[in-house]
Parts: structure tokens; sequence; C-alpha cells
């Protein structure tokens, strides 16, 4: 009886340790994410497109690369995904003014926050959480190529669909590290978070310039 407050004392330092390097590496994403917005060229969108789906598959296929190649493989990504995102933040910027960027990006930090205190307070199964999510992340996919011939939703609802997807996932997401990562290592944890991240954003970037607009 008396090991096993021990053990899960210990499960919570490694599960503590883990979120730590989860947070750290995606913060550093982030921070090449917006040097990569301020240095992107007008024609950079596709190569950053494609460089990012590139890493992605790449930094997940490399279980067994170093942990500093991967880290290496992720601030590249993170760099070029400012090349992809950068002239639509730009428009932004240009059409509306800095301050709706700020506060989408603020917005984001503070709902992500929000949604990994929630997977750290209560137990929550990721697995189901996740499958959910995915699902939904295909529906959604599959709803905007088709309203990019039929025009079946607005851009706001399509924002909102995608705000509900990616916090089932963002949900599921620290949850797996909260149950100690499923096996996967800290970079690969932090390319999930970090793709939650950007895609709420984007979303939130969307709904709030739409307001703003109007």
């Amino acid at each position: 009886m008396n090991g096993y407050p021990m053990v899960l004392e210990g499960a919570t330092e490694r599960t503590s340790s883990l979120l730590g390097k989860v947070l750290g590496i995606t913060s550093l994403g982030f921070l090449a994410t917006a040097v990569g917005v301020a240095t992107a060229p007008p024609w950079g969108m596709f190569i950053g497109f494609i460089t990012v789906l590139a890493l992605v598959f790449a930094i997940q296929l490399a279980k067994k690369a170093s942990p500093v190649a991967a880290l290496g493989m992720f601030l590249l990504l993170g760099y070029f995904m400012g090349w992809e995102i950068g002239p639509l933040i730009h428009r932004y910027v240009a059409t509306i003014g800095p301050a709706v960027v700020f506060q989408a990006a603020a917005t984001t930090a503070l709902g992500m926050a929000a949604m990994g205190c929630i997977a750290y307070l209560f137990t929550i199964d990721y697995r189901r959480i996740a499958g959910v999510g995915m699902a939904g992340l295909l529906v959604l996919i599959l709803a905007g190529i088709a309203s990019m011939f039929f025009h079946l939703m607005s851009p706001d609802t399509y924002s909102w669909l995608t705000l509900v997807v990616f916090t089932l996932l963002t949900v599921a997401d620290f949850a797996r590290i909260r149950a100690g990562g499923n096996g996967q290592r800290a970079t690969v944890l932090a390319l999930t978070i970090y793709l939650d991240g950007i895609n709420i954003f984007l979303a939130v970037l969307q709904l709030m310039g739409g307001r703003r607009r109007d």
C-alpha cells in the first residue's frame, strides 16, 4: 500500500516533464512561424504548403531519428508554415489592421490553455475523442472541397466547424500527453498540438476578420 502513492507520484512527475517538453517545443514552433510570416514572400504560399506537408510526414516517419534532428525538422516546418499562412496574415494586416491578428493569437492561446486544463482536470478517453475529431476532420475536408464547387457553406460556418473539430482534437492531444504520450516522442506530440493551434488561430482570425469587415 505504501508504494502505491509513490507510483502515482512518479507517473505524475513523468507526465509533467513530458508536458513541459511538449509545450516548450510547441512554443519554439510558433516562434519559428512568426519569423516565417515576417519573411514570407508573396509567392511563398504554395512552396510553404508543400514543404510543411513533406515535413509532417517526415517527422511522423522518422521515429528513430535523433531528438535533435526531429526538433530541427519541426522548427523548419514551423518556419515554412509561416510562408504558407504569411500572405493571408499580411492581407488581414493591410485591410483590417494588425490588432485583429494579435487578438486572434491571444484568443487562441487562452482557448488552448483552457482545453489543456480540461484535459488535465478530467478523466478523458483520448482515443474516443480523437476518433470523433478525426471523423469530423474528414467531413470538414470533404465539405471544404465540395464548397469550392457548390458553395455549400459560408466561410464563417466553415470556421465554426473548424473550431469544433480542432477543439476536440486539442483536448484529445492534451489528454494523450496526460496519459503518458502513448509512446510518442515529445516532438511528435508537439507537432499535433502545434497543428491544432494553427488551425484554431486561422479559424478565429477568419471569424474576427469577418466581423471587422462587416
